[in-house]
């Protein structure tokens, strides 16, 4: 899924849609089911506020619960929405920021795993960031990128390959033909 402009799209395992929106924070009045990935971004647009996604939506796809953010990026680094989220369970975040950094994270049960920039993958921070360095290999994000040599080809697809090698889901599932449960963070 090719992104065009500030998004989040997280992963929370063995979760149900209601409940990872739930813990997300949402007015509970606004939540709607079977909203499109359209209606999604367009209310997130009309809705925007303080730098963060104005609508959310969280959708089953196996075992996962797919949350994104049209314009938003609290899953990926904000310690009091993954914690809560992340509670008994574990997320996958890839972030794309129009105008700041993206960030991939890995969070469980409230705590930072790994979280890094893929442009620059090399820095990861986290409880334990080396525990992907090998699949980071596989797909591209090289663990020990010298800042001075080339860059990284293609990070975010490289970071939603990375997402897929640890969840196990398709990088083939098309977010835009899904149907979730849509509602306004608070």
């Amino acid at each position: 899924m090719p992104l065009t402009h500030s998004r989040c799209v997280s992963f929370v395992r063995d979760l149900p849609p209601e409940e990872a929106l739930r813990r997300f924070g949402p007015d509970e009045e606004t939540m709607e089911e079977g909203v499109t990935f359209g209606e999604v971004d367009l209310r997130s647009g009309e809705s925007m506020r303080d730098d963060s996604a104005g609508h959310i939506g969280a959708a089953q796809v196996d075992d996962w619960t797919v949350v994104i953010e049209p314009g938003g990026w609290r899953m990926a680094v904000d310690d009091t929405i993954y914690a809560r989220v992340s509670r008994g369970t574990e997320v996958v975040s890839v972030c794309c920021h129009e105008y700041a950094d993206d960030t991939f994270a890995y969070i469980v049960d409230g705590t930072l795993v790994v979280s890094f920039d893929p442009m620059y993958p090399e820095e990861r921070s986290g409880s334990d960031p080396d525990r992907f360095v090998l699949k980071m290999h596989e797909v591209g994000l090289d663990p020990d990128h010298d800042i001075d040599g080339p860059g990284i080809d293609h990070p975010l697809e490289s970071s939603f390959a990375l997402a897929s090698s640890i969840t196990g889901l398709s990088l083939s599932t098309d977010l835009r033909n899904l149907r979730f449960l849509g509602a306004e963070p608070l």
